[in-house]
């Protein structure tokens, strides 16, 4: 279908960050606050120096999605040139991106349709929606249709994230105060996953490699797997994250598994110093175990 336009936020991440410059994607930047200095994520800061800023400062950043004024003037200039806007966000448990955003779309009811859709996923799976959406644009036949594939994509993505700094996940109600003393206490450490758009820690373990077992053996239950990502919190490959690359292609021989370093988004809710895995199961996969059940 020509001329749909997708708008989402800077906490979609991309292993490749030159995908939005290919396609018809704009990303409305939200804003980090670290030591009281208030940057644009992904155009005042980039993700590394982010991350290296919040570490130093050991405060957590406060992340401000984009206003209802700031998706009102995106919206505004994309309703004059396109057929239909598809707008991506974080879980509305998260964030308020979903909730500005929606508000700005009822502000345009009459123009061409605008499709508000919470992701129920953050970083990495908020992005793979968005290539997702780009991937189906053309075969798609109606706007409707469009946004029912996509809609039919979130049950689809699935995160994991073993975190190193415990203190976060206190700060935004992750864990509870008595687990974070405990874990501290024995040296646990815990990995969470994405449960109904909200953080939920899944298993604790007490080292990298166990942390590298559990994060292989759960995306090990995918027969098939549409889209990847390993996020870190360095440019370069850690080698946390390579071990987890290599041990991957033994399961999943021929898939890709592209590393991307996380921005201050999620870090604002997981800290600076995670390793996280995202994917996208395959559609046919979904179908074939529905119709087995």
């Amino acid at each position: 279908m020509a001329n749909i336009h997708i708008v989402t936020d800077s906490g979609a991440h991309f292993a490749n960050p030159r995908f939005v410059q290919q396609f018809p994607v704009t990303i409305v930047p939200n804003k980090v606050i670290i030591d009281g200095k208030t940057y644009r994520e992904g155009v005042d800061l980039a993700h590394e120096e982010a991350l290296k800023l919040i570490e130093y400062h050991k405060t957590t950043p406060q992340v401000q999605s984009p206003t209802q004024a700031e998706y009102y003037a995106v919206y505004e200039q994309l309703v004059r040139r396109s057929s239909g806007i598809i707008s991506i966000h974080p879980s509305r448990q998260l964030s308020t991106s979903w909730h500005h955003a929606m508000a700005a779309a009822r502000e345009l009811t009459g123009h061409c349709p605008i499709e508000v859709i919470d992701s129920r996923a953050i970083s990495a799976g908020q992005g793979m929606l968005v290539r997702s959406a780009v991937r189906e644009m053309d075969a798609a036949e109606s706007f409707d249709g469009f946004v029912r594939t996509l809609r039919g994509a979130i049950s689809r993505i699935y995160s994991v994230y073993y975190v190193e700094t415990i203190d976060y996940l206190l700060q935004n109600n992750v864990m509870t105060s008595s687990h974070v003393v405990l874990g501290s206490m024995l040296g646990i450490k815990p990995i969470l996953t994405m449960d109904d758009g909200l953080l939920k820690p899944m298993e604790k373990v007490k080292t990298r490699t166990q942390a590298i077992d559990r994060m292989v053996e759960f995306v090990s239950e995918f027969d098939g797997i549409e889209d990847a990502a390993i996020l870190q919190n360095r440019n370069f490959m850690t080698e946390q994250a390579r071990i987890l690359q290599d041990r991957l292609a033994v399961e999943f021989p021929g898939q890709y598994f592209p590393h991307t370093i996380y921005g201050p988004s999620l870090a604002g809710l997981i800290g600076p110093d995670a390793t996280g895995l995202v994917v996208l199961e395959n559609e046919a996969d979904v179908i074939g175990d529905s119709l087995d059940d």
